[in-house]
């Protein structure tokens, strides 16, 4: 008698502060320092992510924190950025869990999130040693935009944006 066991995915909430955000922060800094020989130096302060200013996400599989992803409300700026966008961070699905979707879908539920927050475009930054994560944006409908932020000027970085739905009217 063969068994089946189906994995449970849950998105939760945690804020940027949460110590499964923090140790999924850790995870993906070891990811680009294997990528790139360093981290990511960018600012980040939980408070970024503390609504109404952000929001940070958790998926949790079988109730272990597995992928993570975040949005900080950014302002019109000398590099391309506007008042309404969005900034996407720390994008990370661990090792173990890639393969299953999570990835889309909590860009899908930040998308969202942000939508509901009023914001009108999510915009990013990646690099080129990480074909996967333009691989998913791309085809998600992202788009290069002119580069923004702490590594615009390095030739590995990558810029992103998607111009965001209307909010529905709340009834």
């Amino acid at each position: 008698m063969e068994s089946t066991t189906q994995s449970v995915v849950e998105i939760r909430v945690t804020g940027y502060g949460h110590p499964d955000a923090q140790r999924l922060s850790a995870e993906v800094q070891e990811e680009y320092v294997r990528r790139y020989g360093e981290g990511d130096l960018t600012e980040m302060h939980p408070d970024h992510f503390d609504p109404p200013a952000g929001l940070f996400l958790i998926a949790y599989l079988d109730g272990e924190p597995v992928a993570s992803g975040g949005w900080r409300a950014k302002k019109a700026g000398p590099h391309g950025l506007r008042d309404g966008d969005a900034e996407l961070k720390r994008m990370f699905v661990a090792p173990a869990a890639r393969g299953r979707g999570l990835a889309r879908a909590l860009l899908r539920r930040l998308e969202e999130t942000a939508v509901e927050a009023g914001h009108t475009r999510v915009v990013l930054e990646t690099g080129t040693l990480q074909p996967e994560a333009i691989a998913l944006y791309t085809s998600e409908g992202y788009a290069d935009i002119q580069k923004f932020g702490l590594y615009r000027e390095h030739p590995q970085s990558v810029c992103m944006g998607k111009e965001l739905p209307p909010a529905a009217p709340r009834p």
